[in-house]
Formats: structure tokens, sequence, C-alpha cells
């Protein structure tokens, strides 16, 4: 049977996620790179992989996958045995699972969208020879002050956001939140208490290290 196989960039805050999940099982994989600059995600032989034309794809011996999130998951699942378990300690706790589920949840749908707005404005924008828009810092910066708040509630309560053990939940957060701690936007992290202790403790693991060399 092939390989694990993952068809990205490496500086793709989608394609990061399924990286840290691989190291955190301690898993082998091919990094197939694909073009950004040169729009290589919007052609084929990637739309075969994925019809949207967005990083990563995800292929593990005869299964192909696409959605980093939906990766992550299956790779916590197929090899839970192996490596960092990224489940909750009992995964066939249904209760604990949809505590996991949503976190999950949270990070894809409030979290995300407005650190990878700012991540495209502070970092990637820079890259490609583009002037960051202060106003829309200042737009997402506010919402993500609000998402930030709930969580510093949580973590007053739980080590980390799914509970007392690191998941799924707390890898999804990491490479954004790498980005961003190299911006002006890291104040929103290290002037909440709680929230600055689970980044320092989720971004100083093994994997995510990895992840920046």
């Amino acid at each position: 049977m092939a390989g694990i196989k993952v068809f990205g960039h490496a500086a793709s805050i989608s394609t990061r996620r399924v990286l840290l999940t691989l190291h955190e099982k301690n898993l082998d994989y091919e990094l197939v790179h694909v073009d950004l600059k040169d729009g290589e995600h919007k052609k084929e032989p990637f739309l075969s992989r994925n019809p949207f034309g967005k990083v990563p794809a995800f292929e593990d011996g005869d299964l192909k996958l696409f959605e980093s999130r939906a990766i992550t998951q299956y790779i916590a699942h197929r090899y839970e045995g192996q490596g960092t378990n990224l489940l909750q300690g009992d995964s066939k706790n249904l209760a604990h699972y949809a505590i996991m589920a949503l976190g999950m949840q949270v990070e894809a749908h409030q979290f995300d969208p407005l650190v990878s707005k700012l991540a495209w404005e502070h970092v990637f924008k820079l890259i490609y020879g583009l002037t960051t828009d202060q106003a829309v810092v200042a737009e997402e910066e506010a919402k993500l002050a609000k998402v930030l708040d709930v969580y510093e509630a949580r973590l007053k309560e739980f080590k980390y956001l799914a509970g007392n053990t690191f998941t799924l939940t707390d890898l999804h957060h990491i490479p954004a939140i790498q980005y961003l701690l190299e911006t002006p936007t890291k104040k929103l992290f290290t002037e909440r208490p709680r929230v600055n202790e689970w980044v320092a403790e989720i971004t100083k693991r093994p994997a995510s290290q990895k992840i920046l060399q």
C-alpha cells in the first residue's frame, strides 16, 4: 500500500493543520508541493484531488480526502493508538466527544475566519507585495477579542478548550496562532492570562516546533 501523501503548501494554514496532526502521531508522510502563486491548486491534476481548488488534499493508500479538519479527524481515529492521543481520553464517551466536536466547530466558524483574515493582512499580503489594510485589521481584531474573551472564560475552568487534555480542538488553532504571534495582533492573546498560558502550552509542543522549522 502507498504511504501517506499531503498535497499542499508548507506555508498554508490548512496544510499545516494536517502536518501538525501527522507529527503528533509520529507518522511518516510525503508533502507534495502545490505552487499557490502559480495557481496550481486551480488546475488539473490538483482539481481531481479537490474539485474546490483548495489545499490540502490527502491520500492514505487508496483513501483520498480533502478539507483539513476532515483529514485531521480521520488521522486521529485511524491512528488512535499511535503517538499523541488527539481525541478525548475515552473516545467512546459520546458526551466527551461532543464537547471536543463543539470546540472544533467553534474554531472553524468563530475563530478561523477572523484569524485567517488577519494572517492575510499581516503576513501573506506582504509576501504578495500588497499593503496591509489597517481598517480591516482593526475590524477583525475587535471581533477576535470577543472570541478570545469566551476562550478566557473557558480556560479558567479547564487547561485546554475541550477539557484537561490536548485534543484536535486545540491543535486546529495552532497554525494561525503561530503566524499572529509574529504580528501586532499578538497582544490580543498575551493580554488575556489564561489564553496566554494556553497559547504558550500548545505552541511549545515538539510538533508545533517542527512545523515552524
